[in-house]
């Protein structure tokens, strides 16, 4: 018997018309549907994908067992991750095993601070796994604020707002273009940072970029709170003719 396929499949940012063909043929052929999700809730993933999947495809959800209640830092954090994603690959495995491909939806871009690159690693020399490419958030969101986020020779960095304030200072007052992802809880402390490296008012707040809800303002306006997909970008100002 031939052994199946296990697919990472790219999804985009959030709007059903920025997948790939290739991701769209993928999943509406698939026999297994695999996706992330915290317990309780459908996923933003599955939720992307509606009205693609095949009524008679089998469904996979994937509960993290842990997401924010527990500080990085803490021992149990990835002792629990690291079984949760052994357990996943082993499902995965079978199914594979059994000559079934598995689509596992990804937002975004599977190799891109997703959840999918924890599988991959585990899944390599066991079964075939191949990646398809999505368009990252951060792509929607530059797209979202009208305006190109590189020029010519501009340097352009990607942080997580999870880092020390004084190391998310530091690279942004060094860099010519920014993206900063996973601001959440990070929010006053990213405010701090903007101001320390003198950067404040050139930053732009986008909310859950290419989807109906989609909301762009600057920084300085963002409230007390943003929502879960929420990007900062400064946009670069370099060389041009």
């Amino acid at each position: 018997m031939s052994r199946g396929t296990v697919y990472g499949v790219g999804l985009g940012p959030g709007s059903q018309d920025l997948m790939s063909v290739r991701a769209d043929r993928l999943i509406r052929r698939a026999s297994h549907i695999a996706f992330f999700r915290k317990k309780g809730r459908t996923g933003h993933a599955r939720r992307i994908v509606e009205g693609l999947v095949a009524s008679d495809a089998i469904e996979l959800p994937m509960e993290y067992p842990v997401t924010t209640e527990i500080p990085f830092d803490d021992p149990r954090y990835n002792e629990l991750l690291a079984a949760f994603y052994e357990r996943q690959v082993a499902q995965l495995t079978e199914i594979a095993e059994a000559g079934q491909d598995v689509a596992v939806l990804c937002e975004g871009d599977p190799f891109f601070y997703g959840s999918f690159m924890h599988l991959y690693t585990r899944l390599q020399g066991r079964v075939a796994v191949e990646v398809v490419p999505g368009i990252t958030g951060m792509s929607a969101a530059w797209t979202a604020t009208g305006q190109p986020v590189t020029w010519g020779d501009d340097v352009m960095t990607v942080l997580m707002a999870t880092l020390p304030e004084a190391t998310l200072a530091e690279r942004i007052a060094r860099t010519d273009a920014l993206v900063v992802m996973k601001i959440g809880r990070n929010l006053d402390k990213l405010r701090r940072a903007l101001a320390r490296a003198g950067r404040a008012e050139e930053a732009w707040l986008i909310e859950y970029a290419s989807m109906p809800q989609e909301r762009v303002v600057p920084f300085r306006d963002a409230g007390d709170s943003v929502p879960y997909f929420s990007l900062l970008v400064i946009h670069g100002q370099g060389r041009r003719p």
